[in-house]
This record gives structure tokens, sequence and C-alpha cells, in this order.
């Protein structure tokens, strides 16, 4: 099994954690049962294109309510575009709910597209869509969050311990004397929100001092991150700085603190760095956020793995994207590198 990494910006990592068991049955009843498993590799496209030409695919996105899912969707549909033998069906919203991907993706599957694109909402109950996928000799990309499965074409995403172990970097260099801080975690079953988490962790265990005084699910919405945020305040939580496991929740969290006397003094650190107007990059140049970490959305590289499997090239299996770490001094620089505004 080969592994393109790409690397963080002066760092090397890897990822670990467990993810919580659920809606598997949901999962296991639509899918086809594997009688002898599946190889770790899919098979590739039959190559045989539509009545118009063009290679059908695909895409089961885990939430559109995100900002850095919708800059997602953008994206690929933006990428797509490039390659005149492919079609990209609408994207199917699974609005964070794992029984509803499941059905997207068995619908994708019915339709017989030529590849598969699938973010997880969870990895447990999307493994059994992702194989039946495999038993149908479609063409898979796992897109951002992985599955419990090797039966996939590629998998394409960040390094999310290494973005957590980097922000608990910047915290314990934020803290040097300890403080108070609080978690505003994603979706907790979630790999991205393990992961970040636990790099996190284990970045700040340098300095006994640094307390994680408060954590919830936030779920990745700036709304959830507000109204916690609200609470941890109106019970007196002495708080030195929010880590939010994405920026919509950070600026949701000092949404919350702003008006509050004790909020003037409060750090937020996120994660997305996205190039677009009300993003993480344009919230650390405007001082709003101490930090945030560029999460790249694959988009590009989803769209060429795409081409490339349609053309019966060599893909790789795993293909880990780079991030960069973004402060108030190099703000204006990240923003124009990774703007595709136009």
């Amino acid at each position: 099994m080969s592994m393109r990494t790409r690397g963080i910006t002066g760092r090397t990592g890897t990822g670990s954690g467990a993810v919580r068991k659920g809606l598997v049955a949901a999962a296991a009843a639509g899918a086809v049962v594997l009688a002898a498993g599946c190889s770790s590799k899919a098979p590739s496209a039959d190559g045989k294109p539509d009545a118009d030409g063009t290679f059908v695919v695909g895409y089961s996105q885990a939430n559109n309510a995100e900002p850095y899912r919708a800059q997602l969707n953008q994206q690929l549909e933006h990428f797509i575009e490039k390659y005149p033998d492919l079609k990209l069906l609408p994207i199917a919203d699974a609005n964070q709910n794992s029984a509803t991907q499941v059905s997207q993706v068995q619908n994708f599957i019915q339709q017989k597209v030529d590849v598969l694109i699938v973010s997880p909402n969870e990895p447990d109950p999307l493994t059994p869509a992702v194989e039946q996928a495999c038993q149908a000799k479609i063409p898979v990309i796992i897109l951002d969050r992985d599955v419990k499965t090797d039966c996939y074409t590629s998998f394409i995403g960040g390094d999310n311990y290494e973005i957590g172990k980097r922000a608990g970097e910047r915290a314990v260099e934020t803290l040097p004397d300890g403080g108070n801080v609080v978690e505003l975690r994603g979706v907790l079953s979630a790999q991205p929100q393990i992961q970040r988490h636990k790099g996190f962790t284990d970045a700040i265990a340098k300095n006994p001092g640094i307390k994680i005084v408060e954590q919830r699910e936030a779920k990745w919405l700036r709304a959830n991150a507000t109204q916690t945020m609200q609470q941890w305040l109106q019970r007196g939580t002495k708080i030195d700085l929010v880590y939010a496991h994405n920026d919509d929740m950070a600026i949701g969290a000092r949404l919350a603190a702003a008006k509050t006397k004790a909020g003037k003094d409060i750090q937020y650190i996120g994660i997305d760095g996205l190039a677009i107007p009300g993003g993480g990059i344009r919230a650390v140049q405007q001082g709003e956020l101490l930090a945030t970490y560029v999460y790249p959305t694959g988009a590009e590289e989803a769209a060429a793995t795409a081409d490339a499997i349609v053309r019966k090239e060599k893909v790789e299996k795993k293909q880990i994207l780079e991030t960069e770490e973004i402060t108030k001094e190099n703000a204006a620089e990240v923003y124009k590198k990774f703007d595709v505004s136009d």
C-alpha cells in the first residue's frame, strides 16, 4: 500500500485514536454481505463512458452546513469542470446523519456511477456501504474522513493529529505560566475530531500548568459553539484560551464572549484556514483568532484522482495533504496563496 505524503510544513506526524460504534446496523441492512471480504484495492472503473461520452462522478458530503464543506463543494464543482470527460452529479448532503448518508451511497451504487467520492460523517456506519461499492466494482475516493476498511481506491486528507499537535504547541507558547483551556470538539465519532483532540492534549502535556477545564461536542457548528461558550461563561468558568476544532466554532465562541467582561483577555485557536471573507485566515488577520491551520479541502486532488481512475492510470492509495500555521504575521500572504475566488 503506497502513501504520498506531502508533509506538514516543517514537521511530520501520525494520527491515532478510536472511533465509537454507531448506526452499523443501518448501514449493514442495505449493504451486500461480503462472503470472503474484499481486497485492499478497490477495482477501477469499467472504462465505459455514458452515452454523452462522460464518466459520472457521485459525491456524498457529510454536511453542507459547515463553511469548510460548502467551500469543498464549490471547489470540487470547479475542478471537475477542468476534466471534460467527468460529469459530477448533484452533491448529496447527508446533513450529519449517517443513516441518510448510507442511503445516498447506496443510491449512487444503484445508479452505477463510474467514480464515487465519500466524505464520511462517521466511520463505522459508512464502512459497510463503502465495501458494498467496492463489491459493485465502483472505485471509491474517501475524502477527508476515513473508514474502517482498505477497500477503496484512494484516501485524500490532512494529518489531523499533527494539526492538533501544532495547535497545542501554540497554546503552550501562549500560556507559558499555565492557564485554563476549553475545547470545542467536532462530531465525537469522527476521526478528524479524535485526532485533533489527541494531538492537542499530547502537546500541552509538556506544560502541566495548562488544564482543559471544559470540553464539549459542538458538531463543527458555530451556533452550537456560541451556546456552549455562553453557558461556560455564565457559570463563571475562568477561560484563558479556546481551542476549537474548526474556525467556525472558534468564531462562534468569540461572539459569545465579546460582550462579556471576561471575554476581552481570551485567546482563540481554530482549524481550517479558509481563504474566504468570513473564514479563519481573515479572522486571524483581524486579530479575532490567535492562530489557525490550513486544512486543505482535497477537492483539486479528488478531481485529478477521479480523472486518473477513469483513464485507468495508477493512483496513490493514500494522499496526505500539507498544512500551514497561520498567524497575524503571515495571514495576508497565506490568504493570497489559497484564495480561489477568481
